[in-house]
C-alpha cells in the first residue's frame, strides 16, 4: 500500500483515539457536576465501552499503521528522533492507562453502583477523590499523545 495511504489510515486512528480521550474527559466533567450517581454510573459505563470500542482498537491502528506507514518510506523508527519520541510519549500514555486510568474507572463504576439509598457522604468524598485523580491521570494521557501528534506533525526534533 502507498505511502500516502497509510499515512491518511495512521491520522484517522489518532483522530478517533485522541477523540475519544476528549469526548470521555469532557462528558464525565458534565456527569459529575450533576452529582447525580445515575448519570455518573451511565456515564463512566458509556466511557468504559467506548475505550473498548475505540482507544484501545485505535492504539493498535496507530501503531500498526505508524510502523507500516514508516517502513513502507523506508524511515528508521528508533533512529528518527521525532518517531521515537512520539513512540515514548505514545507509550507513557499507554502505561498511565493500563496502571491507572482503567483501575481508577472501575473503581468510579463500583463506587457510583445506583441503589435505594441516595450516596452518603463517605461514599460521595471517595468518588470526587477517584474523578480528580481519574482526570489528572487523564490529562496526562491525553497531553502525552497530544505532544507526539505536534511531534510527528512538524518533525521534531530533528
Amino acid at each position: 500500500m502507498p505511502y500516502t495511504y497509510l499515512k491518511v489510515l495512521h491520522i484517522i486512528a489518532v483522530v478517533i483515539f485522541l477523540g475519544n480521550i476528549f469526548t470521555g474527559i469532557f462528558w464525565m466533567h458534565i456527569a459529575f457536576k450533576s452529582k447525580d450517581m445515575r448519570i455518573i454510573h451511565h456515564t463512566i459505563k458509556g466511557v468504559l465501552k467506548s475505550d473498548r470500542l475505540f482507544t484501545i482498537p485505535g492504539v493498535i491502528f496507530i501503531v500498526a499503521a505508524g510502523i507500516w506507514t514508516a517502513t513502507s518510506a523506508n524511515i528508521p523508527l528508533l533512529r528518527t528522533s521525532w518517531i521515537l519520541w512520539s513512540f515514548i510519549l505514545f507509550t507513557l500514555s499507554g502505561i498511565s492507562f493500563v496502571v491507572r486510568i482503567d483501575p481508577m474507572q472501575k473503581r468510579i463504576l463500583r463506587l457510583s453502583q445506583p441503589s435505594e439509598k441516595t450516596a452518603d457522604e463517605p461514599t460521595w468524598k471517595l468518588l470526587k477523590d477517584a474523578h480528580l485523580q481519574w482526570e489528572l491521570w487523564g490529562l496526562f494521557s491525553l497531553l502525552t499523545p497530544l505532544c507526539a501528534l505536534v511531534m510527528m506533525t512538524l518533525k521534531i526534533p530533528k
